[in-house]
């Protein structure tokens, strides 16, 4: 059963069930309001009882030839009309209804009139009791039989089903009519959703129209795909420049191998085992840098408050041990920062070694940290204006760079800490060298609201 039946179905079972709930009510009302008409015409009947007995008193005659009153009921319209002459006594009556001592005690006036249900020759009639106005101990009685609303109870029974039903129906109806328009939206995104599955094609656009629930879902999953699209597309674009940066090398590497192979005691062989070490050495910082590289896009393993002027003072310290040609000036500023300590490590171990990569033996790195800001300028040819937006883009290599080791990825990392972090990472113009800089939220305005 799909949706639109089961909405239709739930529409017209709420209608149905409301219209069942009203006929509940209504049924008794109008029956109960009925049974009030009918005792306000018997209460009327009976207050026009004097002027029907004095009529009836004048034209009637009893045996004797007395004027009197007839004991059998007198039918007016649909109402029966009694007049009983006192003494009132209690016993059966082959005229009407059987006479009671409630009613001997109401024609002497000790009691009230009163109602009571009865039932006469088969019939069953409403009958009411009172005294005959000014004339203590007569009886008046007025019955109306009580099949004579029953018709109209019956219509509005038949009228309440009818209704039930028809109504049900066209709720059921007009609910499957509104849920296929309505669902017309999910629809569209069902098919478009299975189409995506079916081909892998997640550029496909999805409908996202309405700024209702439908409309939101479909901006969701659009969004959803776009980034899905994104994330497969940096995917395959990682492979792409992986496979081609180790092309490379492994080429390199092979042939050196095969010719060690070929003639182990040739005179270049030291020279070809040392190039094959530095091949491999090369693969195995490509390796680590592609496991950084991915690991630092997830979120951070482990997470504290980290000194970045601490951090930037042991990179240093290390990299004018590797390279004491080069001299370092620091200006470091104490700076909390919160983060992965190993990652934040990387990526200013990555800048300086950037810098002492490009730095004549002669020159000097200046590193400075301040306020979550951590800048590494070196006395190198310079990055140009043309190259500045791409230098931390993954295995980019400018023409002039293409000519010194590395894989490209060192950079990169340093970006992809950077926005693991919720910073920014740059290269700024200027003059001469190069000044590449790392912004990092220190904790008081991690703190701030």
């Amino acid at each position: 059963m799909n949706l639109r039946t089961r909405l239709a179905i739930a529409g017209g079972s709420v209608v149905a069930g409301a219209l069942v709930l009203v006929s509940v009510v209504l049924y008794p009302a109008v029956n109960a309001n009925l049974r009030g008409q009918m005792d306000s015409a018997l209460v009327a009947a009976a207050g026009r009882a004097p002027e029907v007995a004095a009529a009836i008193k004048a034209k009637f005659r009893d045996a004797n030839g007395e004027p009197g009153f007839p004991t059998a009921p007198l039918g007016i319209g649909s109402t029966q009309l009694q007049i009983v002459p006192g003494p009132v006594q209690v016993g059966p009556s082959t005229e009407f209804v059987d006479l009671t001592a409630r009613d001997v005690a109401v024609a002497d006036g000790t009691a009230g009139a009163y109602f009571r249900d009865a039932v006469y020759d088969g019939v069953a009639y409403r009958v009411y009791t009172a005294q005959l106005p000014e004339s203590s101990g007569t009886l008046v009685r007025t019955a109306i039989p009580e099949s004579d609303p029953a018709p109209t109870l019956r219509e509005l029974a038949w009228l309440l089903a009818g209704s039930t039903v028809a109504a049900g129906l066209l709720a059921a109806l007009a609910s499957r009519l509104a849920a296929r328009r309505v669902l017309r939206p999910v629809h569209q995104l069902t098919e478009t959703v299975e189409l995506i599955r079916t081909t892998g094609d997640l550029s496909i656009p999805i409908p996202a129209d309405g700024r209702d629930e439908i409309g939101r879902l479909g901006s969701a999953f659009a969004a959803m795909t776009a980034a899905l699209d994104e994330s497969v597309g940096a995917q395959r674009r990682l492979v792409a420049d992986a496979s081609h940066e180790l092309r490379t090398p492994l080429t390199s590497l092979t042939v050196n191998l095969e010719l060690l192979s070929e003639n182990p005691a040739d005179a270049q062989a030291p020279l070809l085992a040392a190039e094959a070490l530095g091949q491999a050495g090369e693969l195995t910082t490509l390796v680590n840098d592609l496991i950084d590289l991915a690991r630092y896009g997830q979120a951070p393993f482990h997470t504290e408050d980290v000194r970045l002027d601490l951090v930037a003072e042991r990179v240093a310290a290390r990299a004018a041990r590797r390279a004491p040609q080069i001299g370092f000036e620091l200006t470091c500023a104490p700076t909390l920062v919160h983060g992965d300590p190993d990652a934040l490590e990387r990526a200013v171990a990555n800048l300086v070694d950037n810098a002492v990569k490009w730095s004549p033996s002669d020159g000097r790195i200046r590193i400075s940290v301040t306020a979550g800001t951590l800048e590494v300028a070196d006395a190198g040819p310079g990055i140009p204006d043309s190259d500045l937006e791409f230098v931390f883009d993954r295995f980019y290599r400018s023409p002039t760079a293409r000519a010194h080791p590395g894989s490209g990825l060192g950079l990169a990392i340093v970006r992809q800490v950077a926005e693991a972090h919720g910073g920014t990472a740059e290269a700024v113009p200027c003059r001469s060298g190069a000044l590449l800089r790392l912004i990092l939220p220190t904790c008081a305005e991690q703190a701030e609201p």
